[in-house]
């Protein structure tokens, strides 16, 4: 009795453990390792105590439950709790870079290098410079404006 006791537990706390790496960790791959391990060595353990026949009777079932855990999950929709079902349709700038215009002269807040952020008329911009790194600070102009894309470069005082 405690054999069998002992073969179920370790293969149902293995299943357990592969649920939790496909449903709550996935990706760490160790825990549905060692879930796999535990599911191994309990239907090992019921061949080596019970012979080959309850062996595969135990194999067999638990490739079923297995199989059954795994189309239930999929028909419930358990899996479409944890999609990535949003998608950022906005564009950095988008429509902003109309109220700008060439030769408009701000101060950068954060570093460009080359890509940063800069102030023109109270409002910050994501901006860029042709290569050139610009400390937070510093005096720019916008020298092009593409799309949503504002370039500038350091004014020389």
């Amino acid at each position: 009795m405690m054999e069998w006791l002992f073969v179920v537990g370790l293969v149902l706390f293995g299943l357990g453990l592969i649920i939790v790496e496909i449903i709550f960790i996935p990706g760490t791959t160790f825990v549905g390792l060692v879930g796999l391990i535990f599911s191994g060595f309990g239907i090992y353990l019921s061949y080596d105590y019970f012979g080959s026949s309850i062996g595969i009777t135990v194999l067999i079932a638990t490739g079923i439950i297995s199989l059954i855990l795994f189309v239930v999950s999929i028909r419930s929709g358990v899996w479409s709790k944890f999609a990535l079902k949003g998608a950022i349709k906005s564009k950095v700038n988008e429509g902003l870079a109309l109220q700008l215009a060439e030769e408009e002269q701000g101060i950068t807040v954060s570093a460009l290098r080359p890509i940063g952020k800069a102030e023109f008329n109270n409002r910050i911009y994501e901006v860029k410079t042709s290569g050139n790194f610009l400390e937070a600070g510093e005096k720019v102009k916008i020298t092009k404006i593409q799309v949503n894309k504002i370039f500038v470069e350091q004014v020389n005082n």
